[in-house]
This record gives structure tokens, sequence and C-alpha cells, in this order.
């Protein structure tokens, strides 16, 4: 990893219209949700930047923003110097995709069950012209095959994904994005869906390719002890927000926000010979709804620090530096630390 920013995002906001009733139609009322709603971070070359939170916080809606998958309300997306938030032509959309490729969320779903793996591989490369001969297109499959340790090749190449493991499944979509060579990888809770004997694996695997490859990733999640091994970096999220940035290890074991606080002291903890206990987790109440975000500290009504000056200042709280590039959203974290 070194300090190149190879993407930055400014002021980030993507708002879905909320289906009006008839009351409101007549009014010319109009309510919005607030998916994403003024996201910034940076994200530097070679490095694992995670992006954690609970679910419906707007991670996942983040990352198919930065697909082009999505289009933003406002703000600002730049990639390697150049200003990508509203390309037009299919032409410019396409040949940012060969650069930054996704590992979407299901392997189940994911991927045409009626496509065997030699095709998942190389429909990307037809589509992107990035090899001329079906003996190319085999030998790049073959590669990125080894490449995710689905060896031999020849053994999965004909198998359709009914015929694969979830983990097997994951590593064949993993492949599928390393085909065209991208620089930045959007992994979207690449192993959500898998159960917990190979996630290890898989994570380790991914590792591995993005040291060998030297590639960028965009980590999803909202496991954070997954996070913490993975990611070089952390961005908490909270109702299209985020809340804090900082160190991996910072992060989890000096955490200065509520709200992260919270979602560290949910982590279970084994404890072999005793009976499971039911935690008192520092937060309270149930997730407001995006299309009604509390004024002042979004996180106010769950927050267990709150005080009159969490909710009587109209906006919400500026990421500000902590200590040594540990950024934190919150009116009172100096008490609270």
């Amino acid at each position: 990893m070194n300090n190149e920013i190879v993407l930055s995002v400014r002021n980030l906001r993507k708002w879905f219209p909320v289906r009006r009733t008839l009351s409101e139609i007549f009014r010319g009322k109009r309510r919005w949700i607030k998916a994403v709603d003024g996201v910034s971070f940076d994200v530097k070359k070679g490095e694992i930047f995670g992006l954690i939170g609970e679910s419906g916080c707007g991670k996942s809606t983040t990352g198919k923003l930065l697909m082009k998958l999505e289009y933003p309300t406002n703000g600002q997306i730049i990639f390697k110097g150049k200003d990508v938030s509203f390309l037009s032509s299919a032409e410019e959309i396409k040949k940012y995709r060969e650069q930054v490729q996704m590992i979407f969320q299901d392997p189940y779903s994911s991927m045409n069950p009626r496509f065997r793996v030699r095709d998942v591989l190389a429909e990307p490369l037809i589509i992107h012209k990035k090899a001329r001969t079906p003996y190319e297109i085999e030998k790049i499959a073959e590669k990125v095959l080894e490449q995710v340790k689905l060896t031999p090749p020849d053994e999965f190449m004909d198998r359709y994904p009914h015929m694969l493991s979830g983990g097997q499944r994951q590593r064949v979509a993993t492949a599928r994005t390393l085909v065209l060579s991208p620089d930045f990888i959007i992994a979207d809770e690449p192993v959500s869906m898998i159960d917990l004997s190979t996630r290890a694996e898989i994570l380790h695997m991914m590792k591995e390719v993005q040291q060998d490859l030297g590639l960028t990733y965009l980590y999803i999640t909202h496991d954070l002890s997954t996070a913490r091994y993975f990611c070089d970096r952390i961005a908490v999220m909270y109702l299209g927000k985020i809340v804090e940035i900082g160190n991996s290890d910072d992060i989890i074991d000096n955490p200065l926000h509520p709200y992260t606080q919270a979602l560290i002291a949910a982590v279970p903890e084994p404890s072999p010979g005793k009976e499971n206990v039911i935690k008192d987790l520092p937060i309270k109440g149930e997730i407001p709804s995006a299309a009604n975000i509390p004024k002042g500290c979004r996180f106010h009504p769950r927050c267990i620090h709150a005080r009159s000056m969490c909710y009587e200042n109209m906006d919400d709280p500026e990421l500000i530096e902590d200590s040594n590039e540990h950024f934190v959203a919150c009116y009172r974290y100096k008490e609270i630390k």
C-alpha cells in the first residue's frame, strides 16, 4: 500500500423517492429515502478499505454507485484523477468497468445457471474484446482459476453453477472479476452466503490474489471479525453516513463513536463450559427510517450517551481527526472516550 489515492468519494448522496399517498400528491409533498447521505472517503492504491455497518445502512448502495449500477443524486466519484460521477455514454461506462469490477453478495444468483464455468469467465472477455480466439479465452480462464485455487482448472471448466459448492461458486465469482485485470474490486459481502468453515479460506485466497496482483479492494461487510482480519482501514456507516474512519486495529481496539462501540460489544464471545448469556448492549431502540432521519446527530435516539446538544443541533456532527488518521463524527466522543 502507498499514499496514492485511487478512488475519492466526496459528499456522495443517493436518495430514492417514497411512493406517495393520495393526500401527499394533492399537497405536492415528496418524501425521500436517504440511502446514502453525504458520504466521503478515500481509498489508497493497494489497500483493502472496509465499509461496515448494520443491514440497511447504505453499504451496498454505495458499492452500486461506485460500480455505476446506480447514479448518485449528487456528489463526486473521482477514480484515478477522473470524475466518473455521471458517466453517460455506454463506451465510457464500458471502459470504466474494465478497471472496476464487483464481487456480488450472492454467488447463487450472480451467475447464469445455464452457463458453464468456461462461459462465465469468457463472457467479460468477449464483451470487452480482451481475447481474440477461443484458445486465448481458454488460457486466461485457466490462469484465473489457478489464481483462485480451483485446480486443476480442467476439472471445473465444464461444470454448471449447481455442480459447485458455495465456496467454489464464490471462487468462480472472484475469478470472473480477475479476467479483465482490473485495478479496483468492490467486494460486497463476498462471504456472507458461505458457511463458517470456508469463510477464512476464501478471505485468505482473496488477500493472496490482492497482494500478488497489487489490487485495491473496497470490502463491504457487517462482520467485524472478518473486517479486522482482512482490511487495512475501516469506515463505519450508520443510516447513510460515515461516523468513524481509521486503521482497522484502532477501530476495533479503540472505538470512539458510540455506534462503533455497540457494534463491537455485540460480537459474540466464546465461553466454553458456560451458559450463553444475552449481553446488555450499549444501544437502545431500533434503527430509524431512512425516510425520516432524526435532526442533529442521527444516532441520538439510540445513543445511551446522548445529551441535548446531540439533538438540538440542526446538522450532523462532522468527521474530525482525533489522532493518527482516526476520524469520528460525534459531539461528545472526548467525554465518553
